[in-house]
This record gives structure tokens, sequence and C-alpha cells, in this order.
């Protein structure tokens, strides 16, 4: 998916000396210059207040850019208001951490949220969903595991579940950019590698480019192609996730890492 404009060869995210500073003085992002390629799963890692969600969210302008840029399949963030952002956030996923479902209504219908912004208003009010829409949906569920759970309200699932549905939601805006932030961070060890494997194996079925923040070093490493580090909202650490070793997440943290910052050490808490 290349946006008008945009070279094939360009990356799907970049970063132009991006800076976010906040109303009250704090600097969640300090002139970042980051490029990740199309079709790239790429883990993101750092101690908490260390910019990861800053990052992110800017990639969709959730947070107001302050300096530099944020390029997104061609577009610029800074640059994009209205119409132009409603446009560009439509064509990037994203997964929270509290699943940001309705859970009164069904799983479909949290799933087909992911095309309101390419369904007139009427239609969604009306619930006449066009036919392919909830093909869409259902192709989208069906990729999680959750066919089966169309018409069961959000609200009955489990943790790991509704995780999921927010997934399938981000896959049927037929994105260029999955963003998932902290998407495992509520979740036991076994969920978690079920939510990850998701993400993996969508991003290379469909090669949707997905950036995704982690706490757990050991599931980063396990699943990065690509590990990006941040300190005190600066990148100190960019390499493959197979090679990643424990001084360099010292590196990144400050630290050596703890049980705390380990999966597997948390099925023995």
């Amino acid at each position: 998916m290349t946006a008008e404009g945009s070279p094939a060869g360009s990356p799907a995210i970049r970063f132009d000396g991006t800076s976010v500073v906040y109303p009250n003085g704090v600097k969640g992002l300090d002139a970042v210059d980051l490029e990740v390629p199309r079709g790239e799963l790429v883990v993101v890692v750092g101690l908490s207040g260390a910019g990861k969600s800053t990052l992110l969210r800017a990639v969709n302008g959730l947070v107001r850019i302050t300096g530099g840029d944020v390029v997104v399949d061609g577009r610029s963030v800074r640059a994009s208001h209205g119409a132009g952002l409603r446009d560009l956030r439509a064509s990037v996923g994203m997964i929270f951490q509290d699943y940001r479902l309705v859970r009164r209504l069904s799983v479909l219908q949290n799933v087909l949220v992911g095309r309101v912004a390419r369904v007139p208003t009427w239609r969604q009010l009306a619930g006449l969903w066009p036919k392919e829409d909830v093909a869409l949906a259902l192709d989208s569920l069906d990729r999680v595991g959750l066919a089966d759970r169309a018409y069961v309200k959000a609200g009955q699932l489990s943790g790991g579940q509704q995780q999921r549905v927010g997934i399938a939601r981000a896959l049927a805006q037929k994105p260029a950019v999955i963003l998932a932030d902290e998407p495992v961070a509520s979740l036991d060890p076994v969920t978690s590698r079920q939510v990850m494997d998701d993400l993996q194996r969508i991003n290379r079925d469909l090669g949707i480019t997905t950036l995704v923040n982690l706490h757990f070093l050991d599931l980063a490493k396990e699943y990065a192609e690509r590990i990006i580090g941040l300190s005190q909202g600066r990148v100190v650490f960019d390499g493959a996730g197979a090679g990643v070793t424990a001084d360099d997440f010292a590196e990144i943290y400050g630290r050596h890492p703890t049980a705390e910052d380990v999966l597997e050490a948390q099925v023995a808490l």
C-alpha cells in the first residue's frame, strides 16, 4: 500500500528530528531520527517514561509534534489537519493496552468500528453496514481465531480475547501501519504469546508494517525483527532482535534486567 506520490522504496514511517514537549514542559521525544521500512515488525523497549507511547502516538497524531515531523506512507503528520488527519488515521490501526472495546456491543460490531472512516454515518447509525465491510470484519476475526465469537457481547470475552478483537478491529481498517501500545501488559504469559503470535502472523502474511511497545525483554527478543531502545525520549539502541544482548538492554535501561523485565519470570510470581 503506497500513498499517492510516495515512492515504493520509501519507508513506511520516518521520524525527522521529531520532538514532543508536553504543556507541562516534559519532553516526550527529543529530536528522534528513525526510519521503519515497509513490512517490518519493530519492537520498542525502554523504562516507563522513556517515550515509547509518545513515539507511537506521534505516528497518528494523538500527541502534538512540537519539532520536526513524522511522515507516514508519504504523508506529513504535522501538516495533516481536519479531513487529512482523519484520512491518515484511517490508514494507521491502533491497538491499546486497555482494549478500548464497547463491552455491551457484539464482537462483530466492535470490529466494524474499524470501518467508520470509510462508511457513511447514516449507515453506521442504522446498522446498515455494507456486506463487503461485514465480510471484511468477519475475515479479520477469523485471522485471530475468533470468528465463532462474532455475535457474542465483547464484555463476555476474556482479556486476551478482547485484545485479539482489538487486533481484528485494527486489521479491518486495511491499514498501512499497525501500532500496538503495550498490547500484552495486562495479560498472562500464555495469552501474551497468543497475542504476539497474531501480530507476527498478520505482519508476515499481509506485510503490514507493525510497531509494538513492549516491557518484557524476552518477548521483545523473541518476536522483533528489530528492536529500538528509548531512554529519555532519545533512541539509544537500534539493532536486530535476535542479536540483542543483556548488555544492550542494560544500555537501554541504565541497569541490568531484573525478573520484572522478563515474561517467563512472571509465571512464578
